[in-house]
């Protein structure tokens, strides 16, 4: 008898080795997590490298930027450093928590649209109710009726958000449902939750994380838009629209007033929007297969 001859599995390269290969083939995602990254860390240890941002020193009124104080000063001598690095915290809190709660919502019942073909029509009508309404003045109306803050604003961002991921999960959820695998396990009698948990809401995962990307970064000038309004955060909490709306009257006499906060308003958009198209690029099968080639 001839002895098999059984080949070796192949070696995994070394972690740098994947990561260089990765970054290659994914520029787009590889420089919007860089830049996200980057900001989530100067976020996160904000209270240690920066002093108070609403601590206020007439003496020191709009001085331009120096060494000592590398963004100068607003109106009030505050350091706008201080209030850009921390006025990150809020955008970055509005921007997840916005695309978190507007997918998990969205997903339930969007699955539920999809599935169930009596919610269709009645859930599907309410979702177009939801899109009929502006963030902007759904965010003032709630404003008028309840105190300012962070979570009034989140929740009125979330709201209109929720109706595009329910239309999202439901598109899948038609195309998947009529799949044999599917219709198998219907057939085979399993429960309608575990048909939805494992064959349905897998399918739904790649769409739902480049979608997610997007409300973040449409929650973070949407949020900026309202504190400019004076309907978003309170004036007590930085944020970059607070900032920008407090130095307006100012911008002839000192534009970094306005530069800085807007500089970081546009690139922590921009860097979510890289990273998602570098998803969808990633997680596409054809354009995967197409820059692999």
């Amino acid at each position: 008898m001839s002895d098999a001859v059984l080949s070796a599995p192949a070696e995994q390269p070394p972690f740098t080795l994947r990561a260089s290969r990765f970054m290659r083939r994914n520029p787009t995602l590889t420089a919007g997590l860089a830049v996200m990254l980057a900001m989530l860390v100067l976020a996160l240890i904000a209270p240690f490298i920066t002093g108070d941002p609403m601590a206020t020193s007439p003496a020191r009124r709009l001085q331009p930027p120096s060494l000592d104080l590398p963004f100068g000063t607003d109106h009030l001598g505050r350091d706008v450093y201080a209030r850009t690095i921390h006025g990150a915290r809020v955008s970055l809190i509005v921007g997840f928590s916005v695309a978190a709660f507007a997918v998990a919502v969205g997903l339930l019942l969007g699955m539920a649209a999809g599935y169930v073909r009596a919610l269709d029509s009645a859930l599907m009508r309410v979702m177009d109710a939801l899109m009929a309404i502006p963030a902007i003045l759904l965010a003032i109306a709630l404003v008028s009726l309840a105190r300012a803050s962070v979570t009034i604003v989140i929740v009125a961002i979330t709201i209109p958000e929720i109706p595009r991921v329910v239309r999202l999960v439901r598109a899948v959820v038609l195309s998947v449902r009529e799949r044999a695998y599917v219709e198998a396990a219907v057939a085979g009698g399993t429960p309608t939750p575990l048909i939805l948990l494992r064959h349905i809401a897998p399918n739904t995962i790649a769409p739902l994380i480049v979608q997610a990307t997007y409300i973040a970064a449409s929650a973070i000038l949407v949020e900026a838009s309202l504190s400019f309004l004076g309907a978003g955060t309170p004036p007590d909490i930085p944020s970059w629209g607070n900032m920008i709306a407090q130095s307006r009257n100012f911008l002839a006499r000192a534009p970094w007033t306005i530069l800085f906060p807007g500089a970081a308003l546009a690139l922590v958009v921009l860097a979510i929007n890289l990273v998602g198209d570098g998803l969808r690029d990633h997680l596409d099968p054809r354009l995967a297969r197409r820059m692999r080639a």
